[in-house]
């Protein structure tokens, strides 16, 4: 299974002379198979790099996305094979109890925020919901979940010849967590991330950060590194970096965690063009 991370930032991030080696796109993620079965899990701004490296012999690619606030569907419109006659693309998103997936997507695309609808694209799209689920796309198995985060956000667990990861961008499980407690598996995210292979989870804010921003929807970094020992994950990426810290502040900050931490698990920051290949 290989892993490639195409936009690693949280809210409307932009390029940067400052962020150069960990980008400025936001959340974008490509998983393949041994098989060559692709997952895209998120359609932010990294979804048009994304697009550049698809074969044009693909006829059927998989979007999974977590939520729809902004900064994980501004790319959607902008995505490639959704021009291409013939491509079958497949939505799978969050459930409502209020909206369709289709009619919450169709506020963006449609006039006037976007110029034409996702119905006229020239592409056959089929949308999928999923709360708490199981299906089967390729040779992956994925299971989804509802996760904390504001508005209806679902995690994945992605599996594949025995190799697994779990993708969690946007998630807050210290609200009543009582500290991350070992065995607490009714934390938010636990089942998805129990003994996965490689974990991408949430590491927006600084721990003073954090306490400002307390019910906002997402982790500081050493919360993150806590979930990460407390799921029992082989390899962490922390992720959904906040726009204001450059790369000099996150080599510092991830730095100082590691040091002070000290995890069994690897590290490995998110940056644009990351690669991993799992085996």
């Amino acid at each position: 299974m290989r892993v490639t991370l195409w936009g690693t930032r949280g809210s409307l991030a932009a390029p940067g002379p400052d962020t150069t080696r960990y980008g400025g796109n936001t959340s974008c993620v490509g998983v393949e198979s041994e098989g060559g079965t692709l997952l895209v899990l998120d359609a932010g701004t990294g979804i048009r790099r994304l697009a550049t490296s698809l074969p044009r012999r693909l006829v059927r690619i998989d979007v999974l996305l977590t939520h729809l606030h902004l900064d994980h569907i501004q790319g959607l419109g902008f995505f490639e094979p959704l021009l291409r006659p013939g491509m079958d693309v497949h939505i799978w998103g969050p459930a409502s109890t209020t909206l369709s997936l289709r009619e919450r997507l169709s506020r963006y695309l449609s006039p006037p925020l976007f110029p034409i609808y996702i119905r006229d694209m020239p592409a056959s799209v089929h949308l999928h919901e999923v709360t708490s689920d199981r299906f089967q796309i390729g040779e992956f198995h994925v299971k989804s979940a509802l996760v904390g985060h504001k508005d209806p956000t679902v995690g994945f667990r992605i599996e594949a010849a025995g190799k697994t990861v779990t993708y969690l961008p946007d998630h807050e499980p210290a609200l009543g967590s009582n500290g991350f407690a070992i065995g607490c598996d009714w934390i938010s995210g636990y089942a998805l991330a129990e003994g996965v292979d490689l974990l991408i989870h949430d590491a927006q804010y600084t721990a003073a950060e954090y306490d400002a921003r307390v019910g906002w929807g997402h982790s500081s970094i050493p919360q993150a590194f806590q979930f990460a020992a407390m799921a029992e994950a082989k390899r962490l990426v922390p992720f959904h970096h906040d726009p204001t810290h450059d790369d000099d502040e996150l080599d510092q900050l991830f730095r100082e965690q590691v040091k002070a931490m000290g995890p069994a698990f690897r590290v490995t920051p998110g940056a644009e063009g990351l690669v991993i290949e799992i085996r």
